[in-house]
């Protein structure tokens, strides 16, 4: 049946009906944990995640009339209360220490659930445009303590969860493990994977070392530069978007990206990487150390970094000049992304940047390319093409859509690419830059990306 494309409501309004606080279901003694050292390199930055669900009661083979709105919010704060206890960071909250850094204090202040009605279906919210539809509305602004969560009921009976969480905290991984242990309790499963909180693993070593290619990478900084929305004219104020790229676009820019050695060997360059090399600012792309730090024999840095709840990340970048870039083929411009990715792709790397930031705490530092001032446009690109989507099933469903939502107040752009819920081999694109940079990229990359809608999503 061919779908006739409906117009995005806009303006649509949220009631939020209810605020209360959900804590660990059981007591817990109050402690002290340390934030690594590679936790200190985040600024306090929150990040958003939303999840949206179709209406429980139509969905095929989930005709249930106890999923009504009451009993969702009911087990999502009953299972939420029961995963604080092993998650027990994202029930505390962020203060300082005599040195002024920050530390998390596990008191079980818990997390503040608000409920919510939107007067909008899921087939009308603009997706497209997150600053119209979701910024303040479907994702919760953090108030207080480390984790906020807002479900929100649609008029079509779909509904959203919405989550908000301090990045000092716990990276992308962390929370991943986080929301599949809360949907696993929802659904009284066990869990498949416990958290660990062993900072041993992070330590430094005595005597630190690193190479100095560290020092090209981050900067001790006082205070991360912000924008002032005042002080813009209208081209330079930031927004986000949200694009899908078909697979097949995927492909064919995959295949521009392949080059050859210099044996005549052919080899092919990560999706991510390609992609990231098509825009033309300076980039760099977030690097997980989970895998590059774990070594065998090594009974110090250990297999329990799989489940470990923390920070285990570095942002190396490259600087080209935009004209060079206008002229050079896509396979010159993806060697020159690996080349400046191999820096982070060891072991070594990590370890160093742990002492990097144990030789100059207490003092704030920063990657590098956050704190650029006026010296030309940036970009980083975050990989969520391993976010466990379909594992994010509260009992009913899974979500018919999701999103990050990082609209920060960095001079530095944001990019995040994930996995379509069609399964097909698409990429959902959440972009976050500057207006006219996006004016750019939607000129110039119009057949690669395309403005995201209900109709692509197939809402019904």
């Amino acid at each position: 049946m061919c779908k006739k494309e409906m117009n995005p409501k806009r303006n649509f309004n949220v009631k939020m009906n209810k605020t209360e606080v959900v804590a660990a279901v059981l007591p817990m003694q109050e402690h002290w944990l340390p934030l690594a050292n590679l936790d200190l390199l985040l600024p306090p930055l929150d990040v958003g995640v939303m999840f949206c669900y179709l209406n429980p009661i139509i969905i095929p083979e989930k005709i249930n009339l106890e999923f009504g709105f009451n009993n969702i919010v009911k087990i999502l704060k009953s299972s939420l209360a029961e995963t604080l206890v092993s998650y027990y960071a994202f029930s505390g909250e962020i203060v300082q220490n005599s040195a002024r850094e920050p530390e998390v204090l596990c008191n079980n202040s818990g997390v503040y659930f608000t409920e919510a009605f939107a007067d909008v279906g899921l087939k009308e919210i603009n997706f497209y445009n997150p600053d119209e539809s979701i910024e303040g509305k479907l994702v919760p602004k953090k108030k207080h303590g480390v984790l906020a969560v807002q479900v929100t009921q649609l008029t079509c009976g779909g509904i959203v969860v919405g989550c908000t969480f301090d990045h000092r905290v716990a990276d992308a991984y962390s929370a991943n493990l986080f929301l599949v242990s809360w949907s696993e309790l929802a659904q009284s499963k066990p869990l498949t994977q416990l958290p660990s909180f062993r900072r041993l693993s992070l330590f430094p070593r005595r005597p630190g070392y690193y190479d100095a290619s560290i020092d090209d990478l981050y900067v001790p900084i006082p205070g991360l530069p912000t924008i002032k929305p005042e002080t813009l004219n209208p081209n330079d104020q930031v927004i986000s978007r949200i694009y899908y790229v078909s697979g097949d676009k995927i492909e064919h820019l995959q295949s521009l990206a392949n080059c050859h050695d210099q044996k005549g060997k052919k080899f092919q360059r990560s999706k991510l990487e390609e992609t990231s090399s098509f825009k033309n600012f300076r980039f760099g792309i977030v690097v997980d150390g989970r895998t590059r730090l774990i070594s065998n024999g090594d009974n110090i840095r250990d297999k329990s970094l799989k489940g470990y709840f923390g920070n285990i990340l570095s942002i190396p970048f490259g600087e080209k000049r935009i004209e060079e870039l206008k002229e050079k083929p896509l396979n010159w411009i993806a060697n020159v992304v690996h080349e400046f990715l191999e820096i982070a792709k060891t072991r070594e790397h990590f370890l160093g940047l742990i002492d990097w930031v144990e030789a100059h705490r207490p003092e704030p530092s920063v990657a590098k390319i956050y704190a650029t001032d006026g010296d030309g446009p940036a970009v980083v690109v975050s990989s969520g093409q391993y976010f466990p989507t379909k594992r994010i099933n509260f009992g009913w469903g899974e979500p018919a859509f999701w999103s990050y939502h990082f609209p920060w107040a960095g001079k530095a752009g944001y990019v995040m690419p994930m996995p379509s819920p069609k399964g097909n081999g698409d990429w959902i694109v959440y972009m976050h830059l500057l207006k006219w940079q996006m004016e750019l990229i939607e000129a110039s990359s119009s057949q690669v990306l395309q403005p995201l809608t209900a109709n692509y999503l197939n809402f019904i």
